[in-house]
């Protein structure tokens, strides 16, 4: 018998991250990163990580409990998102992260629900992001909310290191 998924907790809550919570946010995105060894150890991008959206151009939400930040996911629009965006009403999904000794609880299901949400909210068209290409648990939750492949819109970011694309539309033109 396969191994019963809990729900998410009902003291979690999903809110806008605070800006005293920043460090810690940085934090817990690159040790999630790193967990599952999707960072190496002297990447650049874990600078990044560290401080991704926090400038005002993006909206970092935050998976809190009454003690701890468990995940958090953020959310960049036209023209201040990554490679992957193109054109006016298109948002980009960044740094999805859940805190390893949270995981299999739903966070990460709960953050993109959130994420699709606000994205609705502020009126984005298109929602996109780019995932590494053995990031299959994050594939699967993206595949599983509706986000489809979009590998016109693959990103190399270096020769033979290739970020996939994926898209869903909220909004017809």
């Amino acid at each position: 018998m396969p191994p019963q998924r809990r729900g998410l907790h009902p003291t979690v809550d999903v809110r806008d991250a605070r800006p005293e919570e920043f460090g810690r946010i940085g934090e817990l995105r690159v040790a999630a990163y790193r967990a599952d060894g999707f960072l190496a150890e002297g990447s650049t991008y874990a600078d990044t990580l560290r401080v991704l959206g926090m400038d005002g151009t993006g909206e970092i939400l935050a998976a809190v409990d009454a003690e701890h930040i468990l995940g958090t996911v953020t959310l960049v629009s036209w023209p201040n998102g990554g490679e992957v965006l193109r054109a006016p009403g298109e948002g980009e999904i960044r740094a999805l992260a859940v805190a390893s000794t949270a995981r299999g609880n739903g966070i990460g299901r709960a953050l993109l629900t959130a994420v699709m949400q606000r994205a609705r909210a502020r009126q984005v068209r298109e929602l996109l992001l780019l995932t590494q290409p053995d990031m299959r648990a994050a594939q699967h939750l993206y595949a599983e909310a509706g986000f489809r492949r979009l590998p016109d819109r693959d990103y190399e970011y270096a020769p033979g290191h290739l970020l996939l694309a994926f898209g869903m539309v909220l909004a017809e033109r």
